[in-house]
């Protein structure tokens, strides 16, 4: 049964020390219920994505259905690391596809800054392999992507001037973005000269830490074609994951659950040259590299040439692919329960063509990709959105 997406709503993100997890969650759900024109009375399935750990709500689905009005709707939380979002709007398509309910709701929402930076750096870093990785060497997020870094440089001929151009062009994209926790614009020079994280990634080439929500209303066919006339079709979505310990995996110069879940998404949707199929994409940037490997793990590049993209400026608007003309996790803010949903709100609005002056992509194909990953590729979700009926 094909089902579509039928509203959307989005805080702002940020550092929000004002309202607390449920009042973030509510504000989106309030904002994608009013974007489908429905009441909360007509959700049956509510999927909420949550991390947790910095915030002090243990069990939050209850607490949130509570505070914005959907008791005693059913529903779960659930997690996959960075890649949640996509994992609550899976686990919402699915209760649409299977006829368990005509209305369900998918949300995500984080308050990070709950907890101190270091709290949260380290709470992280145990997503990685805790036992073995984590303790005994001490890896926190920026390491392990640098590690991704540091492969990709000795094997192909890249530097870190082609990671500024990703956090340059994500920022130009961020500034244009209101819901975005960064909105301005920085150049190359304010990137490069930026502190060291862990070599080669510096402060600039590091998603921060983010508060916020993102919302999505799934319906299905029948209720969709009465609720709106131009309802964005989940067409496809891949879902691969890969081993937690990095000694496991064949090299860093690739994410193979990320591969693996776009050959799901490509076979579902027909799609043969991924280069030519997509108005724009949305790729995971938790860290610059991690957008340059994104570009060849779903076929934007051949391998080793996703660089060049970045050198070349393609991935702005008006070139070969636009990628993450919203800010990317990298300007909007990585929330890490709510990005994936900030993906899909955003999809939604540039298939519509609402989104703000400068940077809305041209829509000719009337489809898009969205690439969500969980901690190094430990989840992976394809997400292929159109405006086509699949």
């Amino acid at each position: 049964m094909s089902a579509a997406i039928v509203g959307v709503g989005m805080t702002k993100f940020g550092r929000d020390l004002e309202h607390q997890l449920p009042e973030l969650a509510a504000e989106a759900i309030h904002l994608a219920l009013e974007d489908a024109g429905i009441d909360r009375r007509d959700v049956k399935y509510v999927a909420f994505a949550n991390i947790g750990g910095w915030s002090s709500e243990f069990f939050p689905l209850p607490i949130v259905c509570e505070y914005a009005g959907l008791t005693p709707t059913g529903g779960m939380r659930v997690e996959a690391a960075c890649a949640s979002g996509s994992a609550a709007l899976n686990a919402a398509y699915m209760a649409v596809a299977s006829g368990v309910a005509d209305i369900a709701l998918a949300v995500g929402a984080e308050r990070m800054n709950e907890s101190e930076t270091s709290q949260v750096v380290e709470l992280l870093g145990r997503g990685g392999n805790f036992f073995w990785e984590f303790e005994n060497f001490g890896l926190t997020f920026p390491a392990y992507y640098a590690l991704f870094a540091t492969a990709y440089f000795q094997e192909y001929a890249a530097n870190e001037e082609d990671l500024a151009k990703i956090a340059v062009k994500n920022h130009y994209y961020g500034s244009m973005n209101p819901k975005a926790q960064f909105q301005k614009r920085i150049t190359i020079e304010d990137v490069l000269k930026s502190r060291y994280v862990a070599w080669p990634l510096k402060l600039y080439d590091c998603s921060p830490i983010t508060d916020g929500a993102a919302a999505a209303v799934i319906a299905s066919e029948k209720v969709a074609s009465k609720l709106t006339d131009t309802p964005t079709w989940i067409k496809a979505q891949g879902v691969a994951t890969g081993t937690a310990n990095l000694t496991m995996r064949k090299n860093f110069l690739s994410l193979e659950s990320a591969v693996e879940a776009a050959k799901q998404a490509y076979e579902k949707a027909g799609v043969d040259d991924p280069r030519k199929s997509f108005d724009f994409a949305l790729v995971h940037d938790c860290f610059t590299i991690a957008e340059i490997l994104a570009y060849e793990d779903l076929g934007f590049a051949d391998r080793g040439k996703g660089y060049l993209l970045a050198r070349e400026e393609q991935t702005y608007i008006g070139g070969v692919i636009p990628v993450n003309i919203d800010g990317g996790l990298k300007a909007k803010g990585h929330p890490i329960g709510a990005s994936g949903l900030a993906m899909v709100h955003e999809a939604v609005k540039q298939l519509r063509q609402e989104a703000e002056k400068g940077r809305q992509a041209p829509i000719k194909r009337g489809q898009a990709l969205i690439h969500n990953v969980g901690g190094t590729g430990h989840f992976a979700y394809v997400t292929i959105l159109s405006l086509e009926k699949p």
